[in-house]
């Protein structure tokens, strides 16, 4: 009789013991990581609720893009939530208005709500986006400009170097002038906490100024307010013998047309080429309008659309900006200029701007009256060059 051996294989209690260790090191790693993601997913959650929570604001007509960054300081949250919506005056720093009647009282624009006006300024004001602005802490602003640059000669290594000539310099001291604003709100819009306050007023703010500051820039008398560039004196002499501050201009050929397309070609080249590098055309919508309409004798049109988004058209290869202040085409008006407008238009403007809130005047509107200090005049008369529609 057979006897079948029947062995029994028992586990090795010590390898029996390792795997339940790498079990549950397994375990716990998924616990980790699994934790890992539901914080990860928990905090995408609160990134999105707070966007949400922005874009269920209304966007105002005013508002240029809607998604202006919002002021974080304690200060700006102060300012908004005590003064501008509901006028309360208690941990708010308060500072005059003007040097000759502090009685009157304002407010200063916190910072972050300040930057936001002066950028969104710079986008819809045409001359400032080009020109060199500066920021001052007084009134009295002065720069010095040198011309006919710095005598300089050559020598060798071991020659005496003799004495230059004295650079000349001529001091510019930008007339200014006070700007306000006064934009109005509902009491009701105020009270309203998805009513984006600080966006809303620093568009309103900007859209004000930049109409009143446009002007000015262009054709501005500088009694009260700055000098525009065409209110310089014009004549037809080149660089080297014209007076400082007058800007040279080229004839069109015909009176209030252009005898030919080539004199755009003129204009261009009467600027030297150290200027050209950032040069750009400044003229309104109707002179853009008759220049588009321009052909080269093979048919090409002088002006070219834009082929990248942000980029602006171009007129010979360089931009133009449109400026409606800008004289319309007319016998003998200054309506094309031609330049480096950062090189030859200077701005200068106090650092803050201030508010006083004003809910009496024009009740059930609440108005804020904001005033900022601005100067402006031509720095470098080289830089800039006209087109005067003229026979000669």
């Amino acid at each position: 009789m057979e006897h079948s051996l029947k062995l029994e294989t028992k586990a090795d209690p010590l390898e029996a013991s390792f795997d339940a260790v790498l079990i549950a090191e397994e375990t716990e790693q998924h616990g980790q990581a699994i934790a890992a993601l539901r914080g990860d997913v928990d905090g995408l959650k609160g990134q999105v609720d707070a966007i949400n929570k922005v874009a269920a604001r209304p966007v105002l007509a005013g508002n240029l893009d809607g998604a202006k960054a919002m002021p974080s300081s304690s200060e700006a949250k102060e300012f908004v939530s005590k003064y501008l919506r509901r006028g309360e005056q208690a941990g708010v720093e308060l500072k005059s208005f003007s040097g000759a009647s502090g009685p009157e009282g304002g407010f200063a624009v916190p910072q972050e709500i300040d930057a936001l006006i002066g950028a969104t300024l710079k986008d819809i004001s045409p001359i400032r986006s080009i020109a060199t602005v500066v920021q001052t802490g007084t009134a009295g602003y002065r720069k010095l400009v040198t011309t006919g640059g710095t005598p300089s000669g050559w020598v060798s290594e071991t020659a005496g170097r003799p004495e230059t000539d004295t650079p000349d310099f001529n001091e510019i001291a930008p007339p200014s002038g006070e700007l306000y604003a006064n934009p109005a709100a509902s009491q009701a819009m105020l009270d309203d906490a998805a009513f984006d306050v600080e966006s809303w007023l620093a568009d309103e703010i900007a859209r004000e100024f930049a109409r009143a500051e446009g002007a000015a820039f262009v054709a501005g008398s500088g009694v009260n307010q700055p000098r525009g560039f065409l209110n310089a004196a014009v004549t037809d002499e080149s660089d080297d013998v014209r007076a400082f501050g007058a800007l040279q201009y080229v004839a069109s050929g015909s009176s209030g047309s252009f005898a030919s397309e080539d004199v755009l070609v003129d204009l261009v080249h009467t600027l030297r080429p150290a200027y050209r590098q950032g040069a750009s055309f400044v003229m309104n919508s109707s002179t853009l309008a008759q220049i588009r309409k321009l052909k080269t004798a093979d048919g090409a049109f002088l002006w070219q659309p834009s082929l990248a988004s942000g980029q602006p058209a171009t007129l010979l290869g360089y931009p133009v900006v449109e400026a409606e202040d800008m004289p319309d085409i007319a016998a003998d008006s200054l309506a094309i200029a031609f330049g480096n407008f950062r090189a030859g238009y200077l701005i200068a403007e106090r650092r803050a701007t201030h508010i006083l809130r004003d809910p009496f005047t024009n009740k059930p509107f609440v108005h804020f009256y904001a005033t900022k200090r601005v100067g402006g005049q031509l720095m470098n008369s080289e830089a800039i060059k006209l087109m005067q529609f003229s026979a000669s």
